[in-house]
C-alpha cells in the first residue's frame, strides 16, 4: 500500500499514483500519434502527395521548434488556471491537425498543419506531465517519472505501428480522420476525469513531503545567469538533434534495408527497448547521480546511431535500434528531473520550458538536417553516423559544465 506523506493523508493509494496512471495514457496518445509518429507520416507525404523528404522533413521540424514556443506561454498558463484546460485544448488542436494533415496539397498546407499540431502537442505532451509529476511527488519523483513517461514509448509499440499498418494499407488521405479521432478519445477522458493540478486541490501533500508542501526554488533569471543552464540546454540540442532525427527517419532507414513487412515490425523495436530502458532507468536513480547517468545515455545513444548508420544485416539493424531505444527512454525524462533537482519547484515549469525551448532547437533542426543529409548522399549510412558525431559532442558538452552546489 502506498501512502501519501505530510500533514494531509488519505486511506488507500496515493491519489498522484492516479495521476501517473492518468499521464501515462495522455504521453502514449501524443508520442504514438506525435513524437514516433513523424516518421510515417513523413514516408506518407512523400509517396501521396509528392513531398519531397527535405521539405516534409522541415515540416517535421517546424512542429518542434513551434512547440518549443508555445511552450513558454504553456508554463505560464499552467501556473495560473487549471491544467486539464490546457490539455484538453491540446488535444482538440492537435486532432484538428492530424484530420487534416491526410489532406494537405500546397506547401504552405503542409506547414500551416504542423504549425496548429506543434501547439497543440505541447499543450497535451510532456510541459504539462512533467509538472505535474514535480508538484506531485517529491521522494519518488524519479520512479513516478519513469512510469508515466513510458507512456511515450508504449504509444510508440502499440499505437504507431497500428499508423503504420493503417496508413500503408488504405492511405494517409484515407486514415487521418480516424487517427485525429484517436487523439481526441485516448486524452479528453482521463484529463477531466483523472488529473488534478496540484496535491492541494484534494487536499494532500505531495508524496514525501514533510509538512509544509510550500514550493521551493530561484527565480528563472538566476538560473539562466548560471553556466550549468546553459550547459545542460546546448547538449540537449545535440541530443534531441541525433535522437529526434534518428527517430524521425527510422521508418525511412528500415525501407531502405529491409522489406515492408520487416519494418512495420521493426519499427516497434525502438518504443519497446525504450520502455524497459525508462524503468529500469526510474529504478535506480534514485541511487546513483542522475548526471553521471545522463552522461552514460549520451554516450549509448551516439554508440547507437553509428551502429544504425554502419549496420549492413538485419539482426544488427534491429539490435542497434534497440540500444538507440534505450538511450532515448532515459535521456527524454532526464532534462526534468535533472532541472527539478538543481533549480527546485517554485518556477519549475517557467525554467523547464526555457530550456526546452532551447533544446527544441535540436530537435528541430535534427530531422531537416538529416532529410538534407539523404538527399545530398542518397542513403541513410551518412546522415545516422552524422547523428552519432552530434551525440558524442553532447557528452563532452555535459562534462564541462557543472551544477550549482546549493
Amino acid at each position: 500500500m502506498i501512502w501519501g506523506t505530510g500533514l494531509s493523508k488519505q486511506e488507500g493509494l496515493f491519489y498522484g499514483w492516479k495521476v501517473v496512471g492518468a499521464l501515462f495514457v495522455m504521453l502514449a496518445f501524443s508520442s504514438g500519434l506525435g513524437f514516433y509518429g513523424h516518421s510515417i507520416i513523413l514516408q506518407a507525404l512523400v509517396r501521396e502527395s509528392g513531398f519531397d523528404v527535405e521539405l516534409a522533413s522541415s515540416a517535421v521540424s517546424l512542429f518542434f521548434l513551434v512547440s518549443g514556443l508555445t511552450g513558454l506561454i504553456i508554463a505560464q498558463l499552467i501556473e495560473r488556471i487549471d491544467v486539464r484546460i490546457v490539455i484538453i485544448i491540446g488535444a482538440v488542436l492537435a486532432s484538428t491537425s492530424l484530420w487534416m494533415i491526410g489532406s494537405v496539397s500546397t506547401d504552405v498546407e503542409l506547414f500551416s498543419v504542423y504549425v496548429i499540431f506543434g501547439v497543440g502537442w505541447s499543450a497535451s505532451g510532456l510541459l504539462p506531465a512533467t509538472t505535474l509529476i514535480a508538484r506531485w511527488f517529491q521522494s519518488n519523483r524519479a520512479k513516478a517519472l519513469s512510469i508515466a513517461s513510458t507512456g511515450l514509448s508504449v504509444g510508440g509499440i502499440t499505437i504507431t505501428p497500428l499508423m503504420a499498418f493503417l496508413v500503408d494499407e488504405y492511405s494517409l488521405a484515407a486514415v487521418s480522420p480516424i487517427l485525429g479521432l484517436i487523439y481526441l478519445v485516448g486524452i479528453l477522458p482521463v484529463t477531466w476525469f483523472v488529473l488534478r493540478s496540484s496535491p492541494t486541490d484534494v487536499g494532500l501533500n505531495p508524496d514525501g513531503a514533510n509538512g509544509s508542501a510550500e514550493k521551493s526554488g530561484i527565480l528563472l533569471l538566476d538560473a539562466v545567469r548560471h553556466p550549468f543552464f546553459w550547459g545542460l540546454s546546448i547538449a540537449y540540442v545535440l541530443v534531441m538533434a541525433a535522437q529526434v532525427g534518428g527517430i524521425a527517419h527510422q521508418f525511412g532507414v528500415l525501407i531502405e534495408r529491409v522489406t515492408v513487412t520487416q519494418a512495420t515490425y521493426g519499427i516497434a523495436i525502438l518504443p519497446a527497448a525504450s520502455v524497459v530502458g525508462r524503468l529500469v532507468g526510474g529504478m535506480i536513480l534514485d541511487r546513483i547521480s542522475t548526471l553521471r547517468f545522463a552522461l552514460v545515455m549520451m554516450a549509448l545513444q551516439a554508440t547507437s546511431l553509428f551502429i544504425v548508420g554502419s549496420s549492413t544485416s538485419v539482426v544488427t539493424l534491429f539490435l542497434a535500434l534497440g540500444l538507440f531505444g534505450v538511450s532515448v527512454g532515459n535521456l527524454l525524462m532526464l532534462p526534468p528531473l535533472i532541472i527539478a533537482e538543481v533549480y527546485g519547484l517554485a518556477n519549475y515549469s517557467q525554467i523547464y520550458s526555457w530550456s526546452n525551448l532551447i533544446t527544441m532547437l535540436g530537435v528541430a533542426g535534427g530531422p531537416v538536417l538529416m532529410g538534407i543529409l539523404f538527399s545530398v548522399s542518397g542513403a541513410y549510412h551518412v546522415p545516422y553516423i552524422v547523428a552519432a558525431a552530434l551525440g558524442l559532442s553532447a557528452a563532452i558538452v555535459f562534462m564541462l559544465f557543472k551544477p550549482p552546489r546549493n
